[in-house]
């Protein structure tokens, strides 16, 4: 099977904010392979968190070229099925750039994350686990990770920050921002019913590739011939008003696929309202909105134009979308 039909979603967040848990609690409802970071194979890391200044940029190769060669499967397992990652290769850069202090070693260690990242296959999705500062270390310490009981909350607030201005100007692929702080989907089946919903309407709205667009040529929203048209034309001939039951169906499947895809958009707007975003966050769930609305008008109108029955032409309301809660 092709990889362009499989998913590959990346989640992303803050030290302690959930990632790998996530991941493997969605793995069997993908069915999903996985990419999970190895943070115990590096042997620098307990040295980086007692002297970060002193062991960074030793502790960041490890990570950058660890990285690399995971993320090398990528290809192959999507031959197989969707892919869940705990990380995106962008974040060891973010890394990187916060902990290592030389300005000789920075140097070197960019030009070999350039030459790296253009050989690594991006996700079609990456889920960004928000989460305030005390929510973060409450999680760090419950899970009372040897090399993290002498976590500097400082360095937890900056790698937050870090965070927040890398996804708030992220366009390397789909981004669905999750406010965390009030979930507990470990405990809770239905927080971790709302994070799967929220992903598949994601995936609906940037994934589409047997549906055609609205507008595509190839498979027209509105029939060839206008359908009013259509049956004037054969009531002048004085012949049955019915369409043909294949044209009608016909017509009417083009409109349904059409208005499926405006909906997965929809979905997938809806979802990322909440993202840290500058200027109007709404554009994309507007534009969506009135695709579906156009589709579904194509279809009302094939059912417009049979006998009996009475087109009803409304103003279409206004549509205001509620401001997003940036949970800041």
């Amino acid at each position: 099977m092709d990889s362009d039909d499989h998913p590959y979603i990346a989640i992303e967040g803050v030290i302690g904010v959930g990632k790998t848990t996530l991941a493997r609690l969605l793995q069997p409802r993908f069915r999903s392979g996985t990419i999970l970071e190895a943070f115990d194979e590096n042997p620098f890391l307990s040295d980086f968190y007692g002297d970060r200044a002193r062991y960074a940029f030793q502790t960041q190769l490890f990570f950058l070229l660890s990285r690399y060669r995971q993320q090398q499967v990528a290809p192959e397992r999507l031959r197989q099925g969707a892919v869940l990652a705990d990380y995106v290769f962008e974040k060891d850069r973010l890394f990187a750039h916060l902990n290592i202090t030389g300005a000789d070693e920075l140097e070197m260690y960019d030009r070999l994350y350039a030459a790296l990242a253009e050989k690594v296959q991006p996700p079609d999705l990456v889920v960004y686990l928000r989460a305030h500062l005390d929510t973060l270390m409450a999680r760090i310490a419950m899970r009372d990770r040897t090399y993290e009981r002498q976590m500097d909350r400082d360095y937890i607030a900056a790698l937050r920050n870090e965070y927040e201005r890398l996804f708030a100007s992220y366009t390397a692929t789909s981004l669905l921002v999750i406010e965390s702080d009030a979930l507990d989907f470990v405990r809770n089946p239905e927080d971790l019913d709302v994070i799967e919903q929220r992903i598949r309407a994601t995936l609906a709205g940037v994934r589409q590739p047997t549906l055609p667009r609205i507008g595509d040529a190839s498979v027209p929203v509105a029939p060839q011939r206008p359908v009013r048209d259509l049956v004037a034309t054969q009531v002048a001939e004085g012949r049955d008003t019915d369409l043909p039951s294949s044209e009608l169906r016909s017509e009417t499947l083009a409109g349904f696929l059409a208005l499926a895809e405006a909906v997965g958009r929809v979905g997938g707007a809806l979802s990322q309202l909440t993202a840290p975003a500058p200027g109007d966050s709404t554009a994309p769930l507007r534009s969506a909105l009135k695709d579906a609305r156009r589709a579904l008008g194509a279809m009302a109108q094939l059912l417009d134009a049979q006998p009996g029955a009475v087109a009803q032409d409304r103003p279409e309301p206004e549509f205001r979308p509620p401001a997003p809660d940036m949970g800041v």
